[in-house]
């Protein structure tokens, strides 16, 4: 039975993406889908929405073989529920698939679940996260991330590429890519897609190392290493790491590599420059490498994004 976990003002979506993905796979697998709502309080719960879903109470774990939970405006409050907290607890220590979808990533650290794992949780969010929960192997530029039983999503709708990812598992690859097609996504992306699809938080830089950035973007066609970050900053490389993730919400590496992104993208849709020298002149030097990088980002490689704007 997979569980679906949620609580006053919940994320609407965070929950039915998921049901719904878990509903037809089972369908296609010729199984009978087994999902249960859940919530300390049975009954109506109802949504930051204003819609409410209709939940049992916390099922025995041993009928659950998979719980997922959902995030939302009312999760810091159900982080400090008791009940919440320990019957998460129990259903990770069996072994059972245990995930969050967005903020639902808040009850899991408070449960202690995700103490030296890594894990996700919707961007918006990563500064606080990090403060609150240093044990936590934070991953703030992926869609979804799975280590051992534990799997924790971005924001919303990556709860859906998550829950896919589990059918993928439970019934095969060929049952998660008709229940992609089904649910008329584009593709089934990778837990290691960026969840930053447009990359604006770096095209206007500002705060303690906007300057910084900004000196990084004229210099692309560089190494770039955290060394050269570090000195330019006048820092240390730890304190450098460190102060960047936290003010920044990713690592120097990843900014690094956004802005590269970035600028390789603007140029391969706005120029006939051959993808090559972009890839060169953008500091990726090998066009796999800036192919691998534009999958990750844009979910396309360069050449069906400069194919799409030239159609467009």
């Amino acid at each position: 039975m997979i569980g679906v976990l949620i609580f006053p003002d919940f994320q609407l979506l965070d929950a039915a993406g998921p049901i719904s993905a878990f509903e037809v796979g089972a369908r296609f697998a010729r199984q009978p889908p087994s999902i249960k709502v859940l919530a300390v309080k049975p009954g109506p719960v109802r949504s930051s929405s204003g819609v409410e879903m209709l939940a049992r109470g916390l099922q025995p774990s041993a009928a659950i073989t998979t719980l997922i939970v959902a995030g939302g405006e009312g999760v810091r409050e159900a982080a400090t529920c008791a009940k919440t907290l320990g019957f998460v607890r129990r259903l990770a220590k069996r072994g059972i698939r245990v995930a969050s979808v967005c903020s639902g990533a808040y009850i899991l650290a408070e449960a202690g679940v995700l103490d030296g794992r890594r894990a996700t949780t919707h961007w918006q969010r990563t500064r606080h996260f990090l403060k609150a929960y240093p044990r936590v192997k934070l991953e703030p530029d992926r869609i979804f991330v799975r280590d051992g039983n534990i799997w924790s999503s971005a924001g919303i709708s990556a709860g859906i590429d998550l829950a896919l990812a589990m059918v993928a598992e439970d019934y095969g690859d060929e049952i998660a890519q008709q229940t992609a097609r089904q649910l008329v996504l584009y593709h089934r992306r990778s837990g290691g897609q960026s969840q930053f699809s447009s990359l604006l938080e770096l095209k206007a830089p500002s705060g303690r190392f906007g300057p910084l950035l900004a000196w990084a973007r004229e210099h692309l066609d560089a190494p770039l290493t955290v060394e050269d970050m570090a000195e330019q900053a006048g820092m240390s490389s730890r304190h450098f790491a460190r102060a960047f993730i936290a003010e920044t919400g990713t690592t120097p590496s990843k900014a690094v590599e956004r802005l590269r992104i970035e600028v390789a993208r603007q140029r391969v849709q706005s120029s006939s420059e051959a993808i090559e020298r972009v890839a060169e002149t953008t500091g990726f030097r090998d066009p796999e490498r800036m192919r691998r990088a534009f999958i990750r980002a844009f979910g396309q490689p360069p050449q069906s994004l400069r194919r799409a704007a030239r159609a467009g």
